[in-house]
């Protein structure tokens, strides 16, 4: 690694964790924050929405603004708009305005996220992406294994302000490194691509407010048809209209390489997988194993610490023996470990009886992101990795929240919050949900090329 590169690695790894971290240490905190300012049931819910919303809304969008007016420049003022939404959020003296400043610092997080897997990737050849993009997702993985701790930490021996307040001094921190030690890159679109900004923007807002509201309004509801069918409508538009745009923000052309295509699909059936499991899992050992949150958190951490070992070790071998043993391990791996839990999981059920489903399934999804990530970007041309990360990371959270709502709808079927019993029964049929979508996207990976034809770029057409 070089000096740069290294630089690079450790300035993106850091700021994808900041905004990882925030996402995870505010579920422990949701409890506190309804009782503080007198937040209904629905208010706390629109606390993590607002975020995601504007979050998968803007994936594509910072990409773009990214390629045209430079990456570390957009990268740079992502972090400086996240720090100030976070300072916002922790004075935020109703849940109105809470709700609010968390929209913005969704926007923040997008661009921070999208452009820090594009500039991991831009900096390091093919041979050597692998290992750097496990390093990268093994630090998301400390946030993701100490995000229940810290937010329960905080929230318990401080208060809930400083679960946002923590960002502040990280974000202060990082802007002037990236701005001194991170080389500025572009995209090569000199044109930005406004109509097809508006239409995948409007089309991602639709599918993720359909699937947000609709197991509380109602997947039959007037209001839920409507956006999702919108949302589809205008996607569709958007495809259409790249096929023919002059500079188009995503060409069309990506997609008629397996590696791209497949990669895509693969990463959004794991992480729909794996959100569905975070959202019930924490709930569980509450609700149906009678835990604390912060006693919740630390059984976590042998399935979500393994992200942090496995990651590394899975981004060296990806370069050694190619993506799609990865991508189709990994995701039977979590099903494995999901479906396991499931035939288990009883509200008397011991703790020591979930922790090798919990290694098993960790181990797998550490194994799929850095694969996934690896086979999309390795398919398109050097200069087009932004959009193919921008695409990614919008595949990721559209997934985690069609993940959440289908196992929503199957907990609400089978079992309900009444007693540990009736938990558990809701939550056996959101493990079968979890579990199907590891299959699928394990089905997916085996549609990847094989290894000498992986990382062939998409062909470009005149």
């Amino acid at each position: 690694m070089t000096n740069r590169q290294r630089w690079i690695l450790v300035l993106a790894a850091l700021a994808a964790f900041m905004t990882a971290l925030d996402t995870l240490v505010v579920t422990t905190a949701l409890s506190t924050i309804r009782v503080d300012l007198g937040a209904s049931v629905e208010q706390l819910e629109w606390t993590v929405n607002a975020y995601n919303l504007s979050f998968a809304v803007l994936l594509m969008t910072a990409a773009a603004l990214g390629d045209r007016f430079g990456r570390r420049r957009l990268f740079a003022a992502g972090i400086g708009l996240f720090v100030v939404a976070s300072a916002a959020c922790a004075l935020a003296p109703s849940v109105g305005a809470l709700i609010a400043a968390r929209a913005v610092q969704g926007a923040g997080a997008a661009a921070v996220t999208t452009l820090a897997l594009a500039l991991v990737s831009t900096a390091f050849p093919p041979t050597k992406r692998g290992a750097a993009l496990g390093i990268f997702f093994a630090v998301n993985g400390i946030a993701v294994a100490g995000g229940p701790l810290v937010g329960g930490a905080l929230t318990q021996g401080l208060d809930w302000e400083w679960i946002f307040w923590l960002n502040v001094p990280i974000g202060i921190a990082l802007i002037p490194l990236v701005l001194a030690r991170i080389p500025e890159s572009r995209g090569p679109d000199r044109h930005l691509d406004l109509a097809g900004l508006a239409l995948v923007s409007a089309g991602v807002l639709g599918l993720v407010w359909g699937l947000v509201r609709a197991n509380a309004a109602g997947w039959d509801s007037a209001e839920v048809l409507g956006t999702l069918l919108g949302g589809a409508a205008l996607i569709a538009a958007f495809v259409a209209y790249e096929l023919h745009a002059r500079a188009p923000m995503l060409p069309m052309r990506f997609f008629r390489s397996r590696a791209f295509s497949a990669g895509n699909a693969a990463i959004f059936l794991t992480v729909g997988s794996l959100f569905c499991a975070v959202f019930f899992m924490a709930q569980f050992l509450q609700a149906g194993l009678g835990y604390g949150p912060l006693d919740a958190g630390l059984r976590l951490l042998p399935w979500t610490a393994t992200l942090f070992f496995v990651a590394p070790l899975a981004g060296k071998l990806v370069d050694r023996f190619g993506e799609r043993p990865f991508l189709v391990a990994g995701p039977l791996l979590q099903a494995a470990g999901m479906g396991w839990i499931a035939l288990v999981a009883d509200a008397g059920t011991g703790y020591s009886q979930m922790v090798p489903p919990l290694i098993v399934a960790g181990v797998g999804v550490s194994m799929s992101f850095p694969a996934a990530q690896n086979s999309v970007v390795g398919a398109v041309p050097p200069e087009a990795i932004g959009k193919a990360a921008g695409t990614n990371s919008t595949m990721r959270e559209l997934g985690g929240v069609l993940g959440i709502a289908l196992g929503v709808a199957a907990f609400a079927a089978a079992g309900s919050y009444a007693s540990p019993g009736a938990f558990t029964d809701g939550f056996v049929a959101a493990m079968g949900v979890t579990t199907g979508l590891s299959v699928l996207a394990a089905a997916c990976g085996l549609a990847l090329p094989n290894r000498a034809a992986l990382h062939e770029p998409a062909p470009v057409v005149s």
